[in-house]
């Protein structure tokens, strides 16, 4: 019997038990950071180092955390299910906990690529500074999708979405875009769930179950309620 197909789109809720801050929450990693001075290509024209800096300590949170339960427990559903992780993080917190099919639609703070040509990538674990170069001779930036920059990968994430047998959401308010577009690809026969502790009724999206919880928390509800769909068909 062919498995199920899960689409998990997850987003910076999860990694938030990891010790990873998040970018909008009370206490968060933005709180005393404009975006607009770190995250976008204004303030890499502005002042790299600047940026460079704030990457390179943000690699190095990375580094030191560890993928929790949540991030496990998703693992653990490839041994029943087809799963595909849509992410918005930029940790590899996902991969470390044992999934293997990851889409990180903004990047990925482990690898950094030439600032001019977006394809020339390397894996990145320390620092960069300024003057280090990719093979072009061009500056070394981070492998982030900054604010104000097109989404390269959402494209491939919405065709993904498209073929989702069962849709969940982890994590994620779903008020960032375009990442928050994509459950308007699920299909309309696909069952779908939001884990949030936040999570609110979404217009225009029936039939959405909202698990309020933590993602820890809510990936074990989630499994349940996957059990209970099993049952049933």
């Amino acid at each position: 019997m062919q498995k199920k197909h899960l689409v998990i789109l997850t987003g910076a809720g999860i990694s938030a038990e990891s010790g990873l801050q998040t970018f909008r929450d009370s206490g968060g990693l933005w709180e005393n950071v404009k975006v607009e001075d770190v995250a976008t290509p204004r303030a890499w024209r502005k002042d790299p180092k600047k940026v460079l800096e704030f990457y390179n300590f943000r690699r190095q949170q990375v580094l030191k955390s560890e993928p929790n339960k949540a991030h496990k427990a998703l693992a653990e559903l490839e041994k029943d299910y087809l799963v595909t992780i849509i992410t918005q993080n930029i940790d590899d917190l996902h991969e470390r906990a044992g999934s293997t099919r990851v889409v990180h639609l903004h990047g990925e703070i482990l690898s950094m690529r030439s600032e001019l040509e977006d394809t020339m990538k390397y894996p990145c674990h320390g620092d960069i500074n300024i003057g280090d170069l990719a093979e072009d001779g061009h500056q070394l930036r981070p492998d982030i999708v900054w604010f104000e920059e097109a989404v390269p990968a959402i494209e491939g994430a919405a065709n993904i979405t498209m073929t989702a047998d069962i849709f969940v959401v982890i994590g994620t308010s779903l008020q960032v875009y375009p990442a928050a577009s994509l459950i308007d690809f699920a299909p309309d026969h696909a069952p779908k769930f939001l884990i949030d502790k936040a999570a609110v009724d979404h217009d225009g999206i029936e039939e959405i179950v909202l698990i309020q919880k933590p993602a820890t928390e809510g990936v074990e509800v989630l499994k349940q309620k996957l059990l209970q769909l099993d049952i049933k068909n």
